[in-house]
């Protein structure tokens, strides 16, 4: 089959030459938006016009194959912008003037928390994401990242993943270590472990990638986020500016964003960490496994044996100005369904993210499985907390959480300044 993907500024050109010529080359299918392998012209008819960003992947056209027959779409492919912000910027101008000419778009969860009370975006409670489907997926993410404050639910999950927490079992049995369950645990590992170059403790500490690693201690020690004048939240900060003092968690990781904090990983340089995904790069350098690095259970800080877990997703969400929205609708029923999420595991290795789903199709033999399932029963699994503006607000937790760990300005003065960031970001 031919691959219909046709790039974004080929699309933009496209739509300009039209518009020129014709005044008018827009049309209800969406035909503008791409026309096949770039020729610019087409006279194939489009059910629906899908922005996604798994083009590049090579079993795209496979998946792709296979959505069309089981639904019986035509469907119209444009390849997202790979640069993030470019992508962010192309969606944005997209769903806020009306643009008609695209129907399915695949968005983040930064976009999600952006969009989601702009009215851009179709409903779906009652159409795909209805009461017996949306059961099945994480609660606290579809209630946090795609609930409008009106209860509408704007999107449809397109997997599941995890901020899990790693271990290297190697370093774990060299220092007798069997388990890291509790807080105490956690602290005698870092014990143990660190020195000579070595760390109990890694993490992704660039600006925009840390707020994944605060809010996930701020839950360990029962906090809130959104609430810096809760005593657990300054015990979680005042943690991770203790373990930089005592040479647990090394402070020139400030500059780490994942890609440079696993090859770390794998080379035996921490103990334990938090990260999102499958393992891929451990997978490649040939460190995965049970016997070294691997997922464990996410440690409870709390008394009450709480345990808390972040879940991440693409959504598929519907353009409100969609001229195609039955066609939409019924792609959107498909990939909340077992069929669409059996295509994105078996093509794009994303974990389903409907736990009945995953329960039925993920072979055992998936190092992934149990511990997935474990996290989805025994943990209180949500959406990371954003805000509309959530790059700016990102950003900025991350730079004084920064200047906190170097020392420039105390704990208490963080969460002065973070409350100060909520406060300033949720107006």
């Amino acid at each position: 089959m031919r691959k219909k993907v046709v790039s974004m500024l080929l699309a933009t050109v496209m739509a300009a030459s039209m518009l020129a010529g014709c005044g008018n080359g827009s049309s209800e299918s969406g035909g503008d938006a791409g026309s096949g392998e770039g020729s610019g012209t087409s006279d194939e008819a489009y059910d629906l016009t899908l922005y996604s960003i798994n083009t590049t992947d090579p079993e795209f056209d496979q998946w792709l194959d296979n959505v069309e027959e089981a639904t019986g779409l035509n469907i119209n492919v444009i390849a997202a912008p790979t640069d993030s912000d470019t992508r962010q910027q192309k969606i944005t101008t997209i769903l806020s003037t009306g643009d008609a000419s695209v129907d399915i778009i695949e968005i983040n969860d930064e976009m999600s928390s952006a969009f989601k009370n702009s009215g851009w975006l179709e409903g779906l409670n009652d159409t795909v994401m209805t009461e017996d489907i949306v059961d099945n997926f994480a609660k606290g993410y579809v209630e946090n990242m795609i609930t409008d404050k009106d209860g509408n639910i704007i999107g449809v999950p397109g997997y599941t993943g995890y901020l899990a927490f790693w271990v290297n079992q190697e370093i774990m049995d060299e220092v007798g270590i069997t388990s890291i369950d509790t807080k105490e645990d956690f602290m005698k590992y870092m014990e143990a472990v660190s020195g000579d170059g070595r760390y109990g403790y890694g993490g992704s500490w660039e600006k925009t990638y840390v707020f994944n690693e605060i809010a996930q201690f701020v839950n360990m020690f029962g906090g809130d986020y959104f609430d810096w004048t809760k005593e657990e939240n300054k015990e979680a900060i005042q943690f991770l500016y203790d373990m930089v003092q005592n040479g647990q968690t090394p402070i020139d990781q400030i500059a780490d964003k994942y890609e440079q904090m696993n090859p770390k990983a794998n080379d035996g340089k921490y103990g334990c960490w938090f990260m999102w995904g499958l393992g891929t790069d451990y997978e490649s350098a040939g460190m995965l496994g049970a016997d070294k690095i691997h997922m464990a259970m996410v440690p409870s800080f709390t008394e009450d044996g709480s345990r808390y877990v972040f879940t991440d997703s693409w959504n598929y969400v519907l353009n409100s100005a969609s001229k195609n929205k039955e066609a939409a609708i019924k792609f959107l029923q498909y990939m909340a369904d077992e069929g669409g999420m059996k295509a994105s595991y078996e093509c794009f290795d994303r974990y389903p993210a409907r736990t009945d789903v995953a329960e039925k199709i993920v072979p055992d033999s998936d190092p992934a499985k149990e511990m997935y399932s474990r996290y989805a029963t025994e943990c209180t699994v949500s959406g990371r907390p954003m805000l509309p503006q959530t790059m700016e607000f990102i950003t900025d937790m991350g730079t004084i959480f920064q200047s906190c760990m170097q020392g420039d300005i105390s704990v208490d003065e963080f969460c002065t300044n973070a409350q100060e960031l909520v406060d300033k970001y949720s107006e």
